[in-house]
């Protein structure tokens, strides 16, 4: 099954003195790495998708910052493709499902940030176009989040999300999508 590796907005304003912190980004980067290398190693394809912010009122991944660059633990190399988006789905009003149909995928295995955000839109909407989903949990990162009064952790977060994911794809850690690539 032809595969593409989604790295999703691991992008420095996730990370320590960023304007929009994370629990665990470097972790879930490290995680996404070993996919980015076993992908590199295989010469598979990968996506980088970037999101640069462009609504009014945006506090994060500003256009021309440093916390809107991919982070240099997963950086691109020449000839990886790289997506620009501004919404959330990575295939909203993006030339992703274009690429992905002209290399012939039929699966892709999804990494990234925000699990409760980007990675969600994400995976919900490749799974509703058809593709076979592989999700790398801990190769994605989430944070705190509030509702009314309530306080709601960012492992909470991760795992009612992942949970959630489960009807749309395979919900996996890193170690148990590698094993599943080598089929």
């Amino acid at each position: 099954m032809k595969t593409v590796l989604l790295i999703i907005d691991i992008q420095n304003d996730y990370f320590a003195g960023g304007r929009m912190e994370l629990a665990g980004p470097v972790q879930a980067a490290a995680q996404a790495r070993a996919l980015l290398d076993l992908f590199r190693a295989r010469k598979w394809p990968t996506v980088h998708i970037q999101h640069i912010s462009n609504r009014p009122g945006a506090t994060f991944f500003l256009p021309d910052t440093q916390g809107a660059l991919i982070h240099e633990s997963i950086a691109p190399l020449a000839g990886e493709t790289i997506i620009t988006k501004h919404f959330p789905n990575s295939f909203r009003e993006t030339a992703l499902l274009e690429h992905l149909k002209q290399l012939g995928i039929e699966r892709l295995v999804i990494s990234g940030m925000m699990t409760h955000m980007c990675v969600d839109a994400t995976t919900r909407a490749a799974a509703d176009l058809g593709y076979a989903v592989l999700l790398a949990a801990d190769a994605c990162a989430t944070r705190d989040l509030t509702y009314g009064e309530t306080s709601v952790p960012a492992a909470h977060v991760q795992a009612a999300f992942l949970a959630a994911l489960k009807s749309y794809g395979r919900v996996l850690g890193t170690g148990e999508v590698m094993q599943q690539l080598k089929v």
